[in-house]
């Protein structure tokens, strides 16, 4: 049984939520705890790009990326705090939706919440089928499309049920993410300090193959620009926000911890293979992650790479299902969407906009169910041991398979992900 809470007022002009500092949530149910917000922020600039899109910046830029990643992160900083402000001071369903609505004016708006929407569901489509590719390193003999179906729908569950049910998820996603990247720089440290067996320590790499910029300055600000992408994400929990028990001090919580989080988990990261890893080598454009581990003979290198991308993946769908639903449900409650995606579920969910989220996700189940060598060529995922079938972790200039090994990995940025 479903109750219709559909209102035709924009949020953001909802001045008696203002001036209480309660977003008006629309009905949707209060089930994110502060844990919950903390961890979806903490993760939601961890994606798939990080742990494999970011080699492409290496090679572009060589170590000087290390400052490519910093600027683009302080840029976002700046960003996330204002709009963390904004949040905080005017609480609003859509959150800035709402903020662009209300200041820039209703034409602004509607494109900036169905440009949202928009990105997100094709990040639904492109996770579901890169998720599948991954398990089939496991399971070669499972279709494409069957493995893509079951992520699909068991996600899609997973969020029809309550916010709380995809806030659990996205909060062991967001650990083991974070757990794999405190493990990579603890590691990665006990290399470049010479406590690693066989390391010869010290930060040698960084100099020692034509500079720390070798392409020039202009490459390493050029790479900025790829590197912001990588930081999409980290506005969910501001939209996440409207379904908190404590909205005002779960997002200046998350928000305040923002710095740390982009100086350890990226500028860190990838000062760390940089240092470890020489960054001409061919292995850091497939997978610089991968490759750090390989140089420490890390046992099982690959297959743990394989889980930890498969784990950002899955969290990046995860996340791009509820955050497409909320804005879809926030267009409607603005009037710029149809009034039927209004209508919830009894825990307070918006059922309707999940499952139009998902619609492009299932048209690529069905195309790669149709065409599933062309599905397959066209969304490759890049994992830790290449997928198109080369016979080493890092393939040669010369291999075969080399060029769709190191398209793969500048295609696939989950900066979407998206986590």
């Amino acid at each position: 049984m479903s109750t219709d809470t559909s209102d035709t007022t924009p949020p953001a002009t909802d001045s008696a939520a203002a001036s209480s500092g309660s977003p008006d949530t629309g009905g949707l149910g209060r089930g994110l705890k502060r844990r919950h917000m903390n961890l979806i922020a903490l993760g939601g600039v961890i994606g798939a790009g990080l742990f494999v899109g970011s080699g492409v910046v290496v090679r572009s830029a060589g170590p000087g990326a290390v400052l490519s990643f910093l600027a683009a992160g302080g840029l976002t900083v700046l960003v996330m705090r204002m709009l963390a402000e904004m949040t905080v001071a005017r609480p609003a369903l859509g959150s800035f939706y709402a903020h662009v609505r209300e200041t820039l004016g209703a034409r602004a708006g509607f494109a900036v919440g169905w440009l949202y929407w928009y990105f997100f569901v094709i990040v639904v489509a492109v996770e579901a089928v890169a998720g599948g590719r991954i398990v089939q390193l496991w399971l070669p003999d499972a279709p494409l499309w069957a493995i893509s179906l079951v992520l699909m729908a068991v996600l899609t569950a997973t969020n029809m049920v309550s916010a709380r049910s995809f806030g659990e998820f996205e909060f062991w996603f967001s650990s083991v993410k974070v757990l794999a990247i405190v493990v990579f720089l603890f590691l990665g440290a006990l290399y470049v300090c010479g406590l690693w067996p066989g390391a010869s320590g010290g930060l040698g790499h960084l100099t020692a193959h034509g500079g720390f910029a070798p392409e020039g300055v202009g490459a390493v600000l050029a790479a900025v620009v790829p590197c912001i992408g990588f930081f999409t994400g980290a506005e969910i929990v501001t939209i996440a926000a409207a379904e908190s028990t404590e909205p005002e001090r779960a997002v200046a919580a998350a928000i305040r911890s923002i710095i740390l989080r982009v100086v350890a988990f990226y500028v860190l990261s990838i000062l760390v293979v940089v240092a470890v890893v020489p960054w001409t080598d061919e292995a850091v454009e497939v997978s610089p992650y991968a490759a750090v581990l390989e140089r420490l003979d890390v046992p099982a290198a690959a297959t743990v790479m394989n889980a930890v991308v498969l784990v950002a993946v899955l969290s990046c769908l995860n996340s791009a299902l509820y955050t497409s639903s909320r804005m879809l449900f926030a267009l409607t409650r603005g009037g710029d969407a149809p009034r039927g995606f209004t209508r919830l579920s009894r825990g307070g969910v918006p059922r309707r906009a999940i499952l139009a989220g998902t619609s492009v996700g299932y048209a690529s189940v069905i195309a790669a169910w149709i065409s599933p060598t062309s599905s397959s060529s066209s969304s490759s995922t890049p994992t830790a041991r290449s997928p198109c079938s080369c016979t080493s972790p890092s393939p040669s200039p010369t291999s075969a398979c080399a060029p769709p090994c190191r398209r793969s990995a500048s295609a696939y940025g989950c900066g979407a992900s998206p986590g």
